[in-house]
């Protein structure tokens, strides 16, 4: 049951994870990125990567 509950916390940190990197992938697709935004959107990346790899 644990390893169950386990793969669906992945799959949504997974999930999230794809989000961001669309969010990311639209504002470096913009004729001016914000810098700020694409920087907090890495960080929150970064974050839900390595709590992926925890699990």
């Amino acid at each position: 049951m644990a390893s169950h509950a386990s793969t669906s916390h992945v799959n949504a940190l997974q999930s999230k994870h794809a989000g961001l990197e669309a969010k990311l992938r639209d504002e470096l697709a913009r004729p001016a990125p914000d810098t700020a935004m694409i920087q907090a959107l890495k960080k929150q990346k970064l974050k839900l990567k390595e709590e992926i790899a925890r699990c």
